[in-house]
């Protein structure tokens, strides 16, 4: 009896899986028929079982034509049957896409991250005035804020004038400017206030019901 056993690795390929082997078979005693009638009968057959095992495509347009794709397709594209839509071709469905490329930005101070370049080239295209200068002191800003949260220390303003400088190629230049970026404490004490806002009010909370205990 052991003998006998069939495992699925000594077995016939399934081109399309989800449909299992009974329908592979189908479809291979359907290519085997000799007359084009009697091949014509048994496609509509099969297509008619296979949209009972897949109701879900039903919702899904053109799902005729989709069953018939795929009976070629597990025909392996050699069944003469007349069908109602355009045979499908082996060149189309076996193509790989093109590959997707993917965008390989690798800027120089990374800890201002990809989007503080993107606002700097925008800033570039606007026209001179006071519009154009206050975002340009926004990404400095931005920039300075993006610095102390690499390095949690402090930052010249010079620093961040030369980095945005740079990264304009020149076009942006705060160098000489009599104005002064946020301060550097300023940002730090804003970033603490907010990142420990949680904490603070779990130890208020303690404190709170520490005072309302009973005491017996």
């Amino acid at each position: 009896m052991i003998d006998d056993l069939e495992y699925n690795t000594e077995r016939e390929h399934l081109i399309i899986p989800e449909y299992g082997r009974h329908l592979q078979k189908m479809i291979n005693h359907a290519k085997s028929r000799e007359t084009k009638e009697e091949r014509n009968k048994l496609a509509k057959a099969i297509i008619s079982v296979m949209g009972n095992l897949q109701p879900h495509l039903r919702d899904v347009p053109d799902f005729q034509h989709k069953l018939w794709d795929q009976l070629f397709i597990m025909a392996d594209f050699d069944i003469d049957v007349d069908s109602p839509y355009d045979k499908p071709e082996r060149e189309v469905i076996h193509a790989r896409p093109e590959p997707l490329e993917y965008p390989q930005n690798h800027p120089k101070y990374r800890f201002y991250g990809n989007n503080i370049k993107t606002m700097i080239d925008v800033a570039i295209t606007w026209e001179e005035g006071e519009m154009k200068e206050a975002l340009v002191y926004t990404i400095a800003n931005h920039m300075k804020k993006c610095f102390l949260n690499w390095n949690k220390d402090t930052v010249e303003d010079a620093v961040i004038f030369d980095h945005l400088f740079e990264l304009s190629n020149g076009k942006l230049n705060l160098k000489d400017s009599e104005d002064d970026l946020t301060d550097s404490s300023s940002l730090l004490r804003t970033k603490s206030k907010y990142g420990n806002k949680s904490s603070n009010k779990k130890s208020n909370n303690k404190k709170k019901y520490s005072n309302n205990r009973k005491r017996y």
